[in-house]
């Protein structure tokens, strides 16, 4: 493709050289640059690719996108002078694909808690209903029945395009992603047209990266500030900064929810561990999620289909048979009646959900069991809200490891313990080791008490030092319960 094609749309303060030169490939990595390659210098978290101009000029880069042009500027190279290289970095991989978010209507959930349910419920339901259909999550990327492994919850620019475009090719009518807070915040999005976006809720999380819960507001909110009056938002109208997203939006405003009045209304009516009855826009349906947090996914689900013109009844009926997402809310039940539940919970607001469900379902005298942990290299600050959470709603509680990266486990587990209410101390254990912790769980678990696993859900490994190790909390679980 030539250069002056990509482009189109493409704020460019100062061109350096031709326009004319063909270019083979588009990245920001250095390492991936090949001749006839368009580099895009993006200053990241770790590192800036600015650092990099003249090696990827002399690997044979055609043409290279800079906020700071450099000193000596190579001959034969373009050089393309912007304010913001990761928002045309996106616009460029747009161009590059062909703009493939125009081809198919993309849907984008965003929110602290649900994203993954919500975009996996999506892309179940329209591929029962008929639907060649494209998944972008934290758990997998899916074209029809075709995985693809994910390392993000939202890809790269370039990455996410590609994909877009291979959903395109394939015949995919609709595409569902997770939009998460960082993405908007490093214009991974930038240049998608979105056929809808829907928000979830909004808690404590990611403040180790957006510094402010205020920030982290606005990441989310400008995700619907950019949608278009062809899209639609709807957002979750009981989260008291729902009603915030949809301020500047020129999307078609729509809302749900369970208590306020709402476009589209739902009531529990009956909970139990392998489902719940519901009642939405006045027609009952069961469906095999469980839990007040489900109840609102699998209403922002419906709202969802319906804005995108699908048939009521024929909804309703999809919503009945599919399932959600892996790791989260799976329960396994021992020979011995015990009941183990395995679930992605990592933030507070996300353990509460799972817990105060636990507690509506549980009966008589049952014992609510907790193992959890926190990641090490992320926000500290919920660490000893998340063992004060647990220890309000279950009768034990296991601290141990999840995912500690490049800090001690034992420290991390020391954050959490200062959350832990003097009263409740001799219900606590700390037990470093993942897998003895939930060992331990299960050993001191009876017939009919209930052993939560959180924290990693559908994740298959333990991130130590930067090695990732084959752990799997389900697979664990079924282990354990096997011996007994």
């Amino acid at each position: 493709m030539i250069l002056k094609e990509l482009l189109h749309a493409v704020p460019v303060i100062q061109v350096e050289g031709s326009l004319e030169v063909e270019i083979a490939s588009v990245c920001f990595d250095s390492r991936e640059v090949k001749d006839g390659a368009l580099f895009v210098a993006v200053r990241g978290v770790h590192t800036d690719g600015h650092l990099f101009v003249d090696k990827v000029g002399a690997l044979g880069a055609a043409a290279i996108v800079v906020e700071e042009l450099p000193a000596d500027l190579l001959e034969g190279v373009t050089y393309l002078l912007v304010n913001d290289s990761a928002y045309v970095l996106g616009l460029i991989a747009g161009n590059f694909y062909g703009n493939p978010s125009k081809d198919l209507k993309l849907v984008g959930v965003t929110g602290t808690n649900g994203k993954t349910t919500v975009a996996t419920l999506l892309f179940n339901l329209f591929d029962h209903l008929g639907y060649q259909v494209g998944l972008l999550s934290t758990v997998e990327n899916r074209i029809g029945d075709r995985i693809i492994p994910a390392t993000h919850t939202t890809p790269d620019p370039v990455a996410l395009n590609k994909l877009l475009r291979e959903m395109v090719e394939e015949g995919c009518d609709y595409c569902f992603m997770e939009v998460s807070s960082h993405a908007v915040v490093q214009q991974r999005i930038a240049g998608l047209r979105f056929a809808g976006g829907i928000f979830t809720n909004i808690t404590h999380d990611h403040l180790d990266f957006h510094k402010t819960f205020s920030n982290y507001i606005k990441a989310k909110k400008c995700f619907f500030d950019e949608l278009d009056r062809y899209a639609f938002a709807l957002t979750n109208i009981d989260d008291k900064n729902g009603a915030v997203m949809l301020q500047n939006t020129f999307g078609h405003r729509k809302t749900y929810g369970l208590q306020s009045m709402a476009d589209f209304k739902a009531k529990v009516i009956e909970s139990h561990f392998d489902g719940m009855l519901l009642q939405i826009d006045g027609q009952e349906v069961w469906v095999k999620l469980v839990g007040g947090f489900n109840a609102y996914n699998i209403l922002a689900v419906y709202g969802a289909a319906i804005l995108l013109e699908q048939e009521t009844l024929k909804v309703l009926t999809a919503l009945s048979e599919i399932t959600g997402a892996e790791g989260r809310f799976e329960t396994v039940r021992s020979a011995k009646g015990i009941v183990g539940v395995v679930d992605y919970a990592h933030t507070p607001d996300a353990v509460e959900n799972v817990l105060e469900t636990i507690q509506q379902l549980r009966t008589g005298t049952q014992q609510i069991i907790t193992v959890l942990g926190c990641g090490g290299d992320r926000d500290r600050t919920k660490r000893p809200e998340m063992a004060k959470v647990a220890l309000k709603y279950s009768d034990k509680v296991i601290i141990t490891s999840d995912n500690p990266r490049t800090e001690d486990p034992l420290a991390i587990i020391k954050e959490m313990e200062a959350g832990i209410p003097a009263d409740k101390k001799k219900n606590t254990f700390s037990i470093s080791d993942r897998r003895e912790a939930i060992r331990a769980a299960c050993h001191l678990a009876s017939p009919g008490d209930i052993v939560l696993i959180a924290g990693k859900g559908h994740e298959k490994y333990q991130e130590i030092n930067g090695v990732r190790h084959h752990f799997d909390d389900r697979e664990e679980l079924e282990n354990t319960f096997n011996e007994q």
